[in-house]
């Protein structure tokens, strides 16, 4: 039986009552979501299984789905629908492949037929690969163009590497839809599209504006929110506002000349992992923020930017999920969708209340 909290929530000096609605449990790490075109809902866990969860909230897994390497943050990732889906079917699964000696982020493109996957075909596998179950990024956007983006991690214990151009640790990666590199990527035969990054966990598009947001884990604090620009470097681990986890200077730079300025900076560290721009009409006063889900401070967050990308406000909303957040999608009536970063996790979706 589906469950409705009911909360009053005060921003910008206005009240909207809202309700969160219960509509998926008993998932391991539900890691990502995607909204069908008749209603229903797909939910990857970490575990390496897909589920469909219909409108009346029964869950079906669809099988087909690749064998991930499973272990800590290893696993299945992100699920991402091509532009077209509604015609040719087509989705694209970011997961962890090989084994903990030798790992990597990758990508499969897929059809989804009933409840199986077809034609499945590997079209990215990052490099160099790494060891340790630690630091994928894998968080994936398809763009207007055909194009798909891919947030990669720096590998933990590899994090020069994130300055290295070619190398794709700590990276956010462009290739096309077939796993080609796109002609106008900004290096010659490789799919970075920029770089300097620690683990990015969420990736966002504001369809409106075009802009590409990105946020990623700092270590002991540095936490960061970053607009995606073609080419451009974010500093790590050159530039940082955090320590490592033992105490110890990481870099005596917080910028660097040439290293691009995050937008946000969070000290101390909140965790960010899934992002969304708002935009909809269940919630006016929300259009064009960020929606920020948080695993360390258990929280969605509300960040607001102006014109420019210039912070002008954030604030904790919808304070009862007060658990560790995954992803966060908006989806096509406006509703915001959470999954819930647990053994048992659940799939939350926030509405405006009757």
């Amino acid at each position: 039986m589906l469950r409705f909290l009911m909360l009053a929530l005060l921003w910008a000096g206005g009240a909207t009552a809202q309700q969160v609605e219960v509509k998926a449990t008993g998932l391991n790490h539900p890691w990502s979501l995607a909204f069908l075109p008749d209603g229903a809902v797909l939910v990857t866990e970490r575990n390496g299984r897909l589920k469909r969860i219909a409108p009346d909230g029964r869950l079906t897994e669809i099988s087909g789905v690749p064998a991930v390497f499973h272990e800590s943050q290893a696993g299945l990732f992100d699920v991402v629908l091509h532009p077209r889906f509604a015609e040719n079917q087509t989705l694209f699964l970011s997961f962890a492949k090989g084994d903990f000696k030798a790992n990597a982020t990758a990508i499969v493109r897929a059809r989804l037929e009933g409840n199986r996957l077809t034609g499945v075909r590997e079209i990215f596998v990052n490099a160099p690969m790494k060891a340790g179950p630690v630091h994928f990024g894998g968080r994936m956007v398809a763009l207007g163009d055909g194009s798909l983006v891919m947030s990669t991690g720096d590998g933990f214990d590899y994090r020069e590497q994130a300055q290295v151009k070619a190398s794709g640790l700590g990276k956010i990666v462009r290739i096309g839809g077939d796993g080609s590199i796109p002609a106008d990527n900004p290096f010659e035969r490789s799919p970075v599209w920029s770089w300097g990054h620690r683990n990015p966990q969420g990736l966002a598009l504001d369809a409106e504006t075009g802009t590409l947001w990105a946020h990623e884990h700092g270590p002991r604090g540095g936490d960061e929110v970053n607009r995606i620009e073609k080419g451009r470097n974010y500093g790590w681990p050159v530039a940082t506002r955090g320590l490592d986890y033992s105490g110890a200077t990481i870099s005596p730079f917080q910028s660097y000349p040439g290293m691009e300025e995050p937008r946000v900076v969070w000290v101390p560290s909140i965790a960010p992992s899934g992002l969304a721009v708002y935009r909809g009409d269940m919630f006016p006063e929300w259009q064009g923020s960020l929606i920020v889900g948080a695993l360390a401070s258990e929280e969605l967050r509300l960040v607001t930017l102006d014109a420019g990308g210039r912070l002008t406000a954030q604030a904790r909303i919808v304070p009862e999920i007060d658990v560790r957040v995954r992803d966060v999608r908006v989806a096509p009536d406006g509703a915001v969708w959470v999954t819930t970063d647990e053994p048992e996790g659940r799939v939350l979706r926030v509405s405006k209340a009757p």
